[in-house]
């Protein structure tokens, strides 16, 4: 079984959860090669807190761009034949990485894995849980690295919600397979401030922009199979 993976963190503000974050990935059974902090454009001690914490960490500095343009750059970055990433204020449960590599290893035609996540708020220490939740999301995605590169960087929409959605969705229309495990291998934290923090018209229009460009897509996969099939 291959071991080998990196993560990826894009951060934004994120010193009061960043240690959380890094701490429940190097203390996983299987431990990553490195973890590539991508510090984007914070105003905190974020990147400090991340170089500070363990010799695996690689912290990356650019300017604000959005979650998705630093999971971009963290990346180009990755040297390993698998990627796992995480948002930099949620946190992955032990076993984790183990149980995800295993899959990836079993299912060789898997592109990627998924997991069900446990939904909190408050400090680690003393956790105010809420539902279980299916994460179709950056938190719970562990895949291979190729894939990741063959579907093309993540764009951030509007309101900076949905980028994740959109990517998987154009790598499912390319073909690769993804797949959600049954298991609860993460823990997604709701704080005031975050990109899931409630409902919100201006972050959700990002969603709505994904829905729209992943149907304009199958309009015209559609139309050029048509076209081409009258040309026949």
């Amino acid at each position: 079984m291959s071991e080998a993976y990196s993560v990826v963190i894009p951060a934004y503000n994120a010193g009061e959860t960043i240690e959380d974050a890094l701490r429940s990935i190097v203390s996983q059974n299987i431990a990553p090669t490195v973890v590539i902090v991508v510090d984007d454009g914070s105003t905190d001690d974020t990147g400090a807190r991340a170089s500070a914490f363990d010799a695996r960490v690689e912290v990356i500095r650019q300017e604000n761009q959005g979650c998705g343009a630093a999971t971009n750059r963290g990346l180009v970055a990755v040297a390993t034949p698998l990627v796992a990433f995480l948002d930099s204020d949620d946190l992955w449960l032990p076993g984790k990485a183990e149980r995800q590599l295993a899959l990836l290893d079993a299912r060789p035609g898997l592109a990627g894995v998924f997991a069900r996540g446990q939904i909190f708020k408050g400090p680690v220490s003393a956790p105010v849980l809420g539902p279980v939740a299916d994460l179709w999301s950056r938190t719970t995605l562990m895949m291979r690295s190729g894939a990741a590169r063959a579907i093309g960087p993540m764009i951030d929409p509007p309101g900076g919600r949905g980028d994740t959605i959109d990517w998987i969705a154009r790598g499912r229309e390319i073909g690769l397979a993804f797949e959600l495990m049954e298991e609860v291998l993460s823990m997604r934290r709701i704080r005031p401030g975050s990109l899931s923090y409630g409902r919100d018209a201006e972050k959700d229009r990002g969603y709505l922009l994904m829905v729209k460009r992943a149907l304009e897509r199958k309009r015209a996969i559609a139309l050029s199979k048509q076209t081409g099939d009258g040309d026949e």
